[in-house]
This record gives C-alpha cells, structure tokens and sequence, in this order.
C-alpha cells in the first residue's frame, strides 16, 4: 500500500512536518486530525504529487489508483448524469442507474437529473465532484471537508456508503461523529509529526493526552534532578578535595537529553455572556408562513414557544428553507402570516451565514468586536480577541484582509460580547475545527439561556438539542423530543422511501419491532465490552500511578547511591511498565471490538 517514508515539509521557513513516516494498509479507513493549518490538506496534496516535498519518499504501488474531491469544478457535459457518467469505467458506460443511485444518495432528485451542471449552485456543484469521484471507484479516496457540503440525509447516505467501500479511505473532517462512524484508525498531525492509532479520535485524543503527561513528568523529573546536578557542582568545584567529584558530575550533566515545554496550538474559547431574564417563556411563534412567492411558500403555519434553557435545532435537506425560518424569526425577513412575540427582557445575537457581510470591512478586529458592546473594558475586548485567536497585532488587521472563516471567527467575538439571553446560531461549526466545535458545544450547554440552532451535524445535535423543526416532504414541523428519539419514532421519509423501494414488504411496525431487537441485541453484546474497558482503563490508571511512584523511588536511590536498591526498583519499573503495556494491548483489541460491533449494528439499523 501507500508509504510515506521520513516526509519533511516546510513553507516560507515554517516547519510543517519533520521525518513523517506512515504506512496505509489494505481495508483501513484513516480520520485524519490536527489543527487548522497544521498541513492536513498539504499532505493530501504530497500523497497526490501536487505538492513537492523538502526531503524524504513517496512510494504507490503500481496500478494504485487513488481519486481525490475537488474544489475547482469543471463541467463539460449538458446534463448532470452524462456529466458523472464521464467517470464510468469503459464497461460500465451503460450502467447509468449507477449514476442515479449516487446522484439520489447525494441529494439529487429525479427532476435534476436532466437539470445542467451549471444550473446549481456551488454547494451542488461539489457534490457533483463527489459523484464522479465515488462512481470512479479508486482504489483510495482521498476526502477533503466533505461534510461541508452536504445536507444531514446526504451525509448520512455517504456515511453508509464509506463503511462499505472496498477500499481505502484518508478522510479530513471537522465532523467528528461522521468520522468516528466511518474510520478504522485516526492518523494526527501533532507538533510537526503523524502520530497513529485503530480506533476513534476519543481514544486519539485520551492517548495523546496520557502521553503528553507522562512526557511533562519526565521533564519535571529530569529539570529537578539538572537543578540538583548543577547545584552540586556550584558547590563543589572550587573546593580541591570534591573538585573532581564535581567533575563527574558536569559530564552526567552533558549527557543529560534536553526535554523541552510541550507547545499547544491555541484553540477558541466560548463564553457566552448571560442576561439576566425573568421570562419563562423568552419566544412565541404562532402560525409562521414565509414564502418568496405566494405560489412558493417554503413554510407555513408553525407554532411552537421556547422556554428559557431551551434548545431548539432546525434540521432538513438544504434548499428547504431552515436558514430562512432563522432568518425570519430573527425578524430579518416579512413572514406571509403569522406573529413573532419576544418577552421585554429577550435580548438576542444572531450568527447567520450572511451576517459576515455586515461587518464594517474598514475597521479592525478590535473595533469591529468593540461596536457590539462600546461599555466593554478594552481589556475585554483584547480577551475576546485572544478568544477568537487573534492575538497580539493580529487584532490589528483589518476585517477586509481577513478569510472566510476569520470573518466569522469575528462574528462569533461580537456575539461574545453582547449580554444575551437568547442565541440564534445558523451553521456554527463551519470553519471551526475538532477542537473548537467541543469548545462551543460545553459553551452552548453551559448558556443559561435560550438557542435556536441549524445544523447538519449529529452530533451537534444529539449534544445540545432537546427539541427540532423538521423540514420535511409536506413542510416544516415541530417535533418534542430529541435527535435519537426523532430517528426512532419518526425517521426521515426520505431514507424510508428508499428502503421501500428495496423492501416493500416489511411496514414501519415491523421496523420498529426489528429495530427495538437490534438494539436490545447490540446492547447484550456492547454492554460487558464497554464495562471491561472501564475496569481497564481504571486499572491502567492506578498502575501508571505506580509507577510513577517507583520512579521517584528510583530516582532518591539513584541519588543516594544505594545500589541495590537501584537493581531492585529497576526490574520493578521494567515489570510495571510491560504490565501497562500489555494491558494498552488488550484495551486496542477491545476497543477494535466494541468499535466493530457498533459499526456492524449502526449499519444494520440504517437499512431498516
């Protein structure tokens, strides 16, 4: 398979990567991780060959044939199915239902079909891009973002696809629920190297703390015992009768590694600032209508009120007008009918994906974060700023030099600095990464008051929503209840009409019996895996604290000379830590297990 052998990268004299070394095996389907700009989407292009390297190999097989998603689209073809079917091998150039399978799984509908290319917009564009790469069937698919551009069924769709792919897969996602549900390792840039693990980013990311504690221990271990060295041999080495002690000393001392301070890239940090409200209920909509025409009305007669600490998500397939409910409650837009009421004390920021075209392109980032709230401290404002990463002169710039997703990085600060109590917040995740959503997903939970949230993320969703407005085949509803319960109760038509195409047979009572026994199934075989591993890692937990203690142990014998005690404790050190390791061993098989069992159920209940 693919190997990347001692891989070095850098550009304007900024160190990427350093001896990156890493081996892709047959079946592995690899999530990979790290901070934005930390050369993820670099590395794809090195793998491609679109990218020269400062030294190091690149060896592919003969024959391998790796696809890529891109962003630049070109279309040469009248229809979108002959514009995929470009992408059909030589013997398959008659299969167009082929075609039409992905195209529908992606989000495409049958009057689409004979739609041009040029005719949809950029988002539908790229999906198109995804269509031609999956239809190619490569031998490894290379994904960048897609998630970005699709809608919650679509991603659902290529999450069911990727699990069976016969191949194998290096995927970039800032959604980590859809990589955790599709991957088999999780591959890391951290501090200018790969590190690689089997199993999700959760145990990524546990790993990767566990090591750099113990690292921090050493350095801590060893910075004492330099200081204690050169103390001594301060002491000593004028002195006649000890100088030649000190000696000995000063060459222990050279020998020393240095262990240099871990360095964290930074990440956003989420505060939402509360308002103080006596209102229960902080918003009423009462039969909401919005259409650009009345012949094309997106929604109609919804109802619903929030109560303060309520979180409300809008889901649906993109098109459908989710955007535009936010937008109209935010009173941004005219509603056909209907009423909109806000208790006196409601004060709410909006996070729109326009809303970036508002910001003053002349101002700075300070001043831009500074005109959301003037009573702010410039202190504050410097500490949103720093929040947001823009740190030191980078608060500085100007909005109209920023990116895409500075510009909304900035949104978000102006958001941080107004006193609210109610959140309304299209797409949030977007160019945010792994490490960022988790900031503002315990900052969401965390708000005291009220959100009303769109999203295509799942995990968003599962995390923070205790009730949707699904834009469905007939309209927009309001469902009482949460993400999983909505799947399980209702599901969305749209995978139901494609599951009876496939089974007319069985009916959604016999669904929901089957699903009932699935889980309960899933659940005898998960429930002792997961208990195992909790007992283990409560273990592994106890025994490097052991450890550690032997190691300090050590280090006093070491320092006293005491000899045999050093013998002593050095097996004892070696014992422990191969003990450790075994268990890390066995803690691998089991979560490979548990991993596999959970995607094997999740697969078995996604057909139903």
């Amino acid at each position: 398979m693919i190997q990347l052998i001692n891989i070095s990268k850098s550009f304007a004299g900024r160190e990427l990567f350093s001896n990156l070394n890493f081996k892709l095996n047959t079946g592995n389907r690899v999530g990979l991780v790290g901070r934005n700009g930390s050369g993820k989407s670099t590395l794809f292009k090195i793998i491609l060959g679109e990218e020269h390297f400062d030294s190091g190999e690149v060896v592919i097989p003969k024959g391998y044939k790796i696809g890529a998603l891109k962003q630049h689209l070109e279309f040469s073809e009248k229809t979108i199915v002959d514009e995929v079917a470009l992408a059909l091998s030589e013997d398959e150039q008659y299969d167009i239902y082929k075609v039409e399978k992905i195209l529908f799984g992606l989000g495409f509908t049958q009057e689409d079909l004979d739609k041009s290319p040029l005719s949809f917009s950029g988002g539908y564009q790229i999906r198109l891009n995804l269509a031609k790469l999956l239809i190619a069937k490569p031998n490894l698919l290379l994904l960048d973002e897609p998630t970005n551009y699709l809608d919650i069924l679509s991603l659902r769709w290529l999450r069911t696809f990727l699990k069976s792919f016969n191949g194998e897969v290096i995927i970039i996602t800032h959604d980590r629920d859809f990589m955790d549900s599709v991957t088999t390792h999780t591959m890391g840039i951290v501090r200018k190297n790969l590190s690689v693990i089997a199993g999700n980013t959760h145990k990524f990311y546990a790993q990767l703390s566990a090591n750099d504690e113990l690292y921090e221990k050493e350095r801590l271990s060893q910075e004492k015992k330099r200081k204690e060295l050169e103390d001594f041999i301060a002491r000593n080495k004028v002195r006649a009768s000890t100088a030649a002690l000190a000696q000995s000393k000063v060459k222990l001392l050279e020998k020393m590694d240095d262990l240099d301070e871990l360095s964290y890239d930074p990440t956003l940090q989420f505060d939402f600032n509360y308002k103080e409200t006596p209102a229960k209920i902080l918003l009423e909509v009462e039969d909401l209508s919005f259409g650009y025409t009345k012949e094309n009305i997106l929604f109609k007669n919804i109802s619903f009120f929030l109560e303060k600490g309520e979180r409300v998500a809008i889901i649906g397939k993109n098109g459908k007008g989710k955007s535009t409910l936010l937008n109209t409650i935010a009173g941004e837009l005219k509603p056909l009918t209907g009423t909109i009421k806000t208790h006196p004390s409601t004060v709410f920021a909006h996070f729109g994906q326009t809303n970036i075209n508002r910001l003053n392109i002349q101002n700075t980032i300070i001043d831009e974060i500074y005109s959301a709230n003037s009573k702010l401290a410039y202190t504050a404002v410097r500490a949103i700023c720093g929040a947001m990463m823009f740190s030191g002169d980078s608060a500085e710039k100007k909005v109209s030099l920023l990116s895409g997703g500075e510009k909304s990085r900035v949104m978000l600060g102006k958001i941080l600095a107004t006193n609210v109590n109610l959140l309304f917040l299209d797409e949030p995740t977007n160019h945010l990464d792994m490490e960022s959503i988790e900031s503002l997903i315990e900052a969401i939970n965390k708000f005291e008051g009220s959100v009303i949230i769109v999203t295509h993320s799942e995990e968003l969703l599962r995390r923070v929503a205790n009730r949707l407005i699904v834009f469905g085949k007939s309209g927009a509803e309001v469902f009482n209840g949460t993400y999983d319960e909505f799947l399980e109760k209702i599901g969305w038509e749209e995978e139901e009409d494609t599951q009876k195409k496939k089974n007319p047979k069985i009916n959604k009572q016999e669904n929901k019996k089957i699903k009932a026994a699935l889980i309960q199934e899933r659940g005898k075989l998960t429930t002792p895996l997961k208990k195992e591993i909790d007992s283990l890692e409560d273990e592994i937990a106890k025994d490097e604290e052991k450890l550690e203690n032997y190691k300090k142990e050590l280090l006093e014998a070491s320092n006293k000379k005491d000899s045999t005690k050093v013998t002593e404790l050095s097996k004892t050190v070696s014992k422990e830590k191969d003990s450790i390791d075994a268990k890390f061993k066995k803690l691998e098989t089991l979560h490979e297990k548990l991993d596999k069992i959970t995607s094997e159920y999740e697969e078995k209940l996604q057909g139903l």
